[in-house]
């Protein structure tokens, strides 16, 4: 099979982890005889440097031509001062809104041999984690009208938080459609004691639950989603929220699991192409150093196999090389405990690489 993927390598760290992701996407071609073309795509603040914006249209349309996107990381102190408009997060809220990407799906799952990590006490700990969150990704307040003015003396802002039933509908669908595959129970993320938006999303999700009569529907504030996340983590399969509540909810689930580091995630629409990339920031603190973890990256890439390419067996052989390497002992910094063997970016990337 052959298939044309758009590397985002971005800013700080991304560079590093991306080329082990690609190493790894190298050494599944070479095993199952497909043949992966990269095509570079500049977005982010290195963006910004070479053509002035954080995703120019040469980039933009590389991303939309290709069969899916890799991406590592954007962002850094270095580009604080630009103005809202041109931050580098702005590429990649254009690049979700241009590939049509309604969905972002974030697997919160701790790895048993990382157990050690988990910030919870280890009898809750114990009972494990494996719940993915379903975020709803081009709606809501973060898309929205936004606006700063004087008023009665002083500044006011307003940020618009809206949503239609049919954005709540089709993310709906992609939290149930997955929970099928799992242990078939939904937990809605909402305010609806508060917000008209969330008593639409509240009312549109019961619609669609009478379509799945065989996955149990819950409710659930998002307030005291937060505090369940961290009192017993094991109770979610998997949880569907919209934009702001989800990108909340989903950095808490991956911290749960031990280290931010070792989390992917997929961006998703219509059809098989999607966005693909760790949940971690840019790190610029330790760019250049060898000494990110690649781990979320090259899971990233896993995920992009299985969902947007159905290569199931590939996507098996690079999950059972990541937990043959972390079976070994071999962690990186983020990850390291006692008895560990500890490893740069590129000596993990070459270790999992040599267990395809």
């Amino acid at each position: 099979m052959n298939k044309t993927i758009a590397i985002i390598r971005g800013d700080g760290i991304g560079p590093e982890i991306v080329g082990e992701a690609l190493g790894v996407l190298d050494a599944v071609a070479e095993k199952f005889g497909h043949a992966f073309t990269y095509q570079e795509a500049p977005m982010g603040g290195c963006a910004i440097d070479a053509f002035g914006v954080p995703l120019p249209d040469s980039s933009l349309k590389t991303c939309l031509d290709s069969d899916s996107v890799l991406l590592g990381a954007v962002g850094g102190p270095k580009w604080d001062s630009q103005p809202s408009a041109n931050r580098p997060e702005r590429g990649l809220l254009k690049l979700r809104s241009a590939m049509g990407l309604y969905t972002n799906v974030r697997p919160a799952r701790m790895f048993q041999d990382l157990a050690a990590a988990c910030p919870l006490r280890a009898d809750i700990a114990k009972r494990g984690i494996d719940f993915v969150v379903v975020r709803e990704l081009i709606g809501g307040m973060y898309f929205g009208e936004h606006s700063t003015f004087e008023a009665g003396g002083e500044r006011k802002a307003v940020d618009v938080c809206a949503y239609t039933e049919h954005e709540v509908r089709r993310v709906a669908r992609v939290a149930f459609d997955m929970a099928r595959k799992r242990r078939r129970r939904v937990t809605s993320i909402d305010k609806a004691n508060v917000l008209d938006t969330s008593r639409l999303w509240r009312s549109t999700v019961e619609e669609v639950a009478r379509e799945y009569p065989d996955v149990e529907l819950l409710h659930m504030y998002v307030d005291n989603a937060a505090m369940q996340i961290v009192r017993d983590p094991s109770q979610f399969d998997v949880i569907v929220t919209e934009n702001l509540f989800g990108d909340i909810l989903s950095d808490e689930a991956s911290q749960i699991t031990g280290s931010i580091g070792m989390i992917p995630s997929s961006s998703m629409g219509e059809g098989s192409r999607g966005l693909y990339e760790p949940i971690h920031g840019s790190a610029p603190d330790i760019a250049g150093q060898n000494r990110a973890n690649p781990i979320g990256t090259i899971l990233a890439a896993a995920m992009m196999l299985r969902y947007s390419f159905d290569m199931a067996e590939e996507a098996g052989t690079v999950e059972a090389a990541v937990d043959a390497a972390l079976k070994a002992g071999l962690r990186c910094g983020d990850i390291m405990n006692e008895g560990g063997t500890l490893l740069g970016c590129r000596e993990m990337g070459a270790e999992i690489r040599a267990r395809i």
